[in-house]
């Protein structure tokens, strides 16, 4: 195989970053460079020798630039294999030139999807010639070098300062890391084709991302992981700013998100703390202040929340980065944070705080989904909130309004806890919260004895359940620790003998019609 010394390039980049100093270098060492429209203009303003690809295929750019690449002049340059007969002949015969080197990054379509921009501008943000240039070249690595990133832009110049040639190796892990970019920027288009459409279930569904970063570790320290973003306009963990503190790890981050999930649930008026340990909620309050709310959740479970997520829909305060000094805590999530606590934040080096002035920002509807083996399972996020459910009271006892304003704060929360899911609230804050188990009895017993644990009376509390209780024995586990009401889905077979248990204890109960399985 012949090596593919670099004597021409094309570049055409909506990404300006680099590309000048990089055209100057590849100039200075006799690389002729061809480019296009406003990347063409931008070199020449520099005093970069430039030939416009409109005097390569004797065509000029037509219909707002739409076409201009798209010509055997073009792609024949990318696709010619080096050193094969037919090929040069081909070449020789419709006077095509090679073209060793292909610098392109693609329209911002992701950019624009981030802003929220309307549908005609969506469209005009979809590149064609750039990802079949980018296909074309990296198909042919054998003879052509892609970039697709100006991260790379000194790697090739390294090699090229050397030799004017580049390595098979380099080429190729350019060709993956380009095939890996136009699959992703296609996966773009096509979710953002599908919500437009409101196609739920295409018959392809695409996934795709950009490096955020790589992590240390992923839940374990001998798994590799990294974090990616997927360009959707989405206010999440990844859009945070980090103020301080240790590196994120993969566990901060589902942590953290699980918090930031459930947080969304409360209104943002209402000062309220999440406390989220392995992905479960350990403890959760509203209050008068923040620093009040955060220490009505700290009580539910103190023992968890220790290296816990904490994450707050207000300014964090003063007053309470000095509580949240007072235990390990590893990430603190907010909107923002006043001078007195980040000055207390900062004595504790090792504190991740986050902020995220969206953090009260409800995210788009996005599928969620979940590698299995041999595929994927894909669904539409759990969007529905307690305020969008007709609830029905299903016994004799009505609830008070009290109690009804608990009932619905319990099962804002039993939402974000993992089934089987029960929880335990008074006042506007959890109690006792059991995750997690397989029976829903279970996690009954459990959020009993974890409110026991925190020295809680639960008389006259009431009771959170994700998804019906089957029997009538959860609910009389209930009633026995204190629980004057419940709510649950309702659905279950035995309905009206958990019904009948609930009024002979007196019990309010009431069916919301929908559950919140979480796994």
């Amino acid at each position: 195989m012949l090596e593919p010394k670099i004597k021409r390039a094309l570049i055409s980049v909506s990404d300006k970053t680099g590309v000048l100093e990089f055209s100057k270098v590849l100039v200075a060492s006799g690389v002729e460079i061809i480019s296009t429209g406003g990347t063409a203009q931008y070199l020449k303003d520099a005093k970069v020798p430039v030939l416009d690809v409109s005097n390569i295929t004797d065509f000029p750019e037509i219909m707002d630039g739409r076409v201009k690449t798209l010509h055997p002049k073009i792609h024949g340059g990318l696709l010619s294999v080096r050193g094969d007969a037919a090929h040069e002949q081909a070449r020789r015969d419709h006077q095509i030139e090679n073209i060793d080197l292909l610098v392109v990054n693609l329209y911002p379509f992701e950019t624009a999807l981030a802003k929220g921009v309307g549908e005609a501008e969506m469209i005009e943000n979809i590149d064609i010639g750039g990802p079949a240039m980018i296909r074309a070249a990296a198909k042919n690595h054998t003879s052509v070098t892609v970039i697709v990133d100006p991260a790379d832009y000194s790697l090739v110049l390294d090699e090229i300062s050397k030799s004017q040639f580049t390595t098979l190796e380099l080429r190729k892990k350019l060709a993956a890391k380009a095939f890996a970019r136009t699959a992703s920027y296609d996966a773009a288009i096509s979710n953002w084709f599908n919500r437009t459409n409101k196609i739920v279930a295409p018959t392809y569904f695409a996934i795709g991302g950009k490096l955020r970063q790589s992590l240390r570790y992923g839940e374990n320290p001998h798994q590799v992981a990294s974090v990616y973003s997927t360009g959707d306009k989405r206010s999440g963990i990844v859009d945070a700013k980090q103020i301080q503190g240790k590196e994120l790890s993969y566990n901060n981050f589902n942590d953290a998100d699980a918090a930031l999930e459930c947080l969304r649930e409360f209104p943002s008026n209402v000062p309220t703390c999440v406390i989220v340990k392995h992905a479960n909620p350990c403890g959760i309050a509203t209050g008068a202040t923040l620093a009040e709310a955060y220490s009505k959740a700290l009580a539910c479970d103190a023992t968890s929340a220790f290296g816990g997520i904490l994450a707050f829909n207000q300014v964090l305060d003063g007053e309470t980065a000095t509580s949240i000094s007072q235990i390990f805590t590893e990430v603190i999530i907010a909107p923002g944070a006043d001078v007195e606590a980040l000055a207390i934040v900062a004595d504790k080096k090792n504190l991740r705080l986050l902020l995220l002035p969206t953090i009260n920002t409800m995210a788009p509807e996005l599928p969620m989904v979940k590698s299995i083996a041999g595929g994927l399972l894909v669904q539409t996020s759990d969007s529905m909130n307690i305020d969008d459910v007709n609830l029905h009271v299903v016994t004799k006892r009505q609830p008070t309004l009290e109690e009804m304003s608990d009932l619905k704060f319990a099962f804002r929360v039993a939402k974000h806890v993992k089934s089987n899911a029960i929880v335990f609230a008074k006042a506007q804050a959890t109690l006792g919260i059991g995750a997690g188990q397989m029976s829903r009895i279970d996690s009954t017993r459990i959020a009993v004895r974890k409110a026991q644990d925190a020295g809680f009376n639960l008389q006259t509390s009431v009771l959170a359940s994700d998804a019906f209780f089957p029997f009538p024995d959860g609910l009389l586990a209930a009633a026995d620790a204190g629980a004057s009401a419940i709510i649950q889905p309702g659905g279950a077979l035995k309905d009206e003998a958990v019904i009948e248990a609930a009024n002979a204890r007196g019990l309010a109960m009431v069916f919301t019609g929908i559950r919140h399985f979480k796994h």
